[in-house]
């Protein structure tokens, strides 16, 4: 038995010592089992070429790091070095296109600055013209001095004020465009206005009568003499004195009728009062002013024919009829 035991272990040690000795010549070529299935097959090739196992023994395969684990913000793989990417071969949408060029912004062309007309009349000048313009400047409140002819200070003053207001080069002189200007907003000058008489004292001369006004009833409206004559049948009933629109809003001459009549009237367009209208022609209409009471010719009226005399108008309205003629003229 001690025998059978000595042997057995003898041989245990033996087959230790083998496995041992094998192990350690597998680690330090390689374990042939553990390549993967291309470098067996790889193997198997080398040696089918050869004929025979190769004359050295393979060395260990160089151990490689295992790959990192790309981050959620590296989730696309790497491109290879040796093929350039998209972007380094495709030009982008601003290298095959012209960059756009902005159209230049317009600029609004300068406004043209009014120069002053060559000069007309002014300080220092006389006669009926310089007359002629203290009167229509008197007209519109601009002037409140006597009308003399004479153009002083107060007549420069007084153009100055009218030419600023208007957007006129202010000056002080009449130029042609300060003249257009103050001739469109006023009427030809009375001889009563032109030697500075007052109008309401003065009294309006009827002239020539128009044949129209001569046959049936007629309201017989003379711009020359600023006069309205009530006429029936070629008789004359009343006289009044009346004023008339100015340049720019002048009243409509010719033969028209009584449309309408309206004693308490408020003008729609203005807001003033217009009693005793009597409606002839659109919008305009015989009717009592109190402005041409307070102010008499200094004003003008909208294309109205004013009339002063509240009782005379008053009276005259009643017997006016809707249809009677009306006849607007110069004698």
């Amino acid at each position: 038995m001690t025998l059978r035991r000595t042997l057995a272990l003898v041989i245990a040690v033996v087959l230790v010592g083998g496995a041992a000795f094998g192990v350690g010549w597998a680690q330090r070529h390689g374990w042939p089992w553990q390549d993967d299935h291309a470098n067996a097959s790889a193997l198997r090739a080398n040696d089918s070429a050869a004929g025979e196992p190769a004359a050295t023994s393979p060395s260990p395969a160089p151990s490689t790091p295992a790959p990192a684990t790309p981050s959620a913000t590296d989730s696309a793989p790497p491109s290879s070095p040796s093929a350039p990417s998209p972007s380094a071969t495709t030009p982008s949408a601003t290298e095959t296109s012209a960059t756009p060029t902005a159209p230049p912004t317009p600029t609004a062309p300068p406004t043209p600055t009014l120069r002053p007309g060559p000069r007309l009349w002014g300080v220092g000048d006389s006669g009926d013209d310089v007359r002629g313009v203290q009167a229509r400047l008197k007209q519109i409140s601009w002037f409140n001095a006597h009308v003399t002819g004479y153009y002083g200070n107060v007549t420069a003053a007084a153009v100055k004020g009218f030419q600023a207001k208007r957007g006129i080069p202010a000056t002080g002189e009449v130029d042609q465009r300060t003249l257009n200007r103050l001739t469109a907003m006023t009427h030809t000058p009375t001889a009563a206005e032109l030697k500075d008489e007052p109008a309401a004292s003065s009294g309006n001369s009827p002239g020539a009568i128009d044949a129209r006004c001569l046959t049936g009833r007629a309201l017989c409206i003379d711009k020359s003499s600023r006069t309205l004559r009530w006429v029936v049948d070629g008789k004359v009933r009343l006289t009044l004195d009346v004023r008339f629109g100015a340049q720019f809003s002048p009243t409509r001459e010719g033969t028209f009728s009584v449309y309408t009549k309206d004693r308490n009237h408020v003008s729609h367009l203005y807001g003033s009062a217009m009693p005793f209208s009597m409606f002839f022609s659109g919008g305009q209409a015989v009717h009592y002013s109190s402005d041409f009471a307070a102010r008499g010719y200094a004003g003008a009226s909208h294309g109205c024919v004013n009339v002063r005399d509240y009782a005379g108008i008053a009276s005259l309205f009643d017997q006016v009829r809707v249809g009677d003629k009306v006849v607007v003229y110069w004698s």
